[in-house]
């Protein structure tokens, strides 16, 4: 473990304890094999399925344990406030009414209809500002100066000890996976299956996913420094990041061994068929580790690897038109599964 990770990301023990606060709120959700997703990749494919989480997305573990921990470091604080576009709003909306607190949240403008609404519904205070997550994370700050409410990050030690909790379900019952593919927003997915493949002392190889449209990450990986790049992803709205979080990205540095970079259409041909594979529903960056996977398929012929279906909070009227087009694949001709033989990804 390198010491950016020792000392940015949670211990073996912060993740147990995460876990306690965790399924006193939820159950652990499956990882399951899916023949399809095996024919298709030629790998022995393992899918995390986070959209069976209550808010449909990952985020909700995080949320569980960061305002669990605040409401202990600090009673006195009765209101809170984030910027999203979308699943961490519900994961702080939803933990926010466990703890008794209000919680305001700012969206984009021209977010999610649905995901709005579902914010709503769990008794979000819903500003809706700036044409991109990065504005709407500015005017969140100056709000919570304004009003006095405490600004929950997108990236936080506590909030990536929740979301570790789905890794080492993960890892725990498939432990000699030979890498995980992980989609990067603003990096606690990432940095929780890092935490959690170094809590259990593995060498799965994690490699993290970015969109095409969005390349912050993956050119700050590659460059060494952090590299701002704008975002024109229409479908894979929660990896839609324009500035990437210092600590995270240190993580990313240390510990991932590479980062892949997927297009819209690949992330609708994932969509698809997660869909047809599996008949659950992924929205755009729930499906961006599969899409990598497309991508890199002819490198993983006969391993075993693990995707994270992040989640399922999609339009209705997007997904149709995701389920109506034409895709570049066909699962009635794809090959049959490989022995798995070789198991180290190149």
């Amino acid at each position: 473990m390198t010491n950016a990770a020792a000392e940015l990301l949670p211990s073996r023990t912060d993740i147990e304890q995460a876990a306690k606060v965790v399924y006193g709120a939820m159950a652990p959700t499956p990882q399951l094999s899916w023949p399809l997703l095996n024919q298709a990749l030629g790998a022995q494919v393992w899918v995390k399925h986070e959209n069976h989480a209550p808010t449909g997305a990952f985020k909700v573990r995080g949320g569980m344990v960061y305002l669990d921990k605040l409401a202990r470091r600090q009673p006195q604080v009765r209101g809170v406030i984030s910027a999203t576009r979308g699943n961490h709003g519900q994961s702080v909306g939803l933990a926010a009414s466990r703890f008794g607190l209000h919680a305001t949240i700012v969206v984009p403008q021209g977010n999610s209809r649905e995901k709005n609404a579902a914010m709503r519904a769990l008794g979000v205070s819903l500003v809706e500002y700036g044409s991109e997550f990065q504005e709407s994370r500015e005017h969140a700050q100056q709000l919570a100066q304004e009003q006095q409410l405490h600004m929950i990050p997108s990236f936080h030690r506590d909030l990536v000890a929740g979301v570790s909790t789905y890794w080492m379900e993960l890892l725990a019952a498939q432990p000699d996976l030979d890498a995980v593919l992980v989609p990067i927003g603003q990096g606690s997915g990432m940095c929780g299956a890092v935490a959690a493949r170094n809590a259990l002392g593995l060498k799965t190889r994690v490699i993290g996913v970015v969109s095409a449209h969005a390349l912050a990450y993956k050119l700050s990986f590659e460059q060494g420094v952090k590299v701002e790049s704008p975002v024109s992803t229409r479908i894979a709205d929660g990896v839609a990041c324009r500035v990437p979080d210092e600590a995270s990205l240190a993580v990313l540095r240390a510990e991932v061994d590479e980062v892949i970079a997927v297009t819209d259409d690949e992330v609708m041909d994932a969509m698809k068929m997660f869909f047809i594979a599996t008949h659950n529903v992924a929205e755009g960056a729930g499906a961006c580790a599969l899409a990598a996977a497309l991508q890199i398929r002819a490198r993983l012929q006969g391993r075993k690897i693990g995707v994270t279906l992040s989640g399922g909070n999609v339009d209705h009227d997007v997904f149709a038109r995701v389920l109506l087009r034409e895709t570049a694949f066909d699962l009635e001709t794809s090959a049959p599964v490989l022995q798995l033989a070789q198991r180290r990804v190149a």
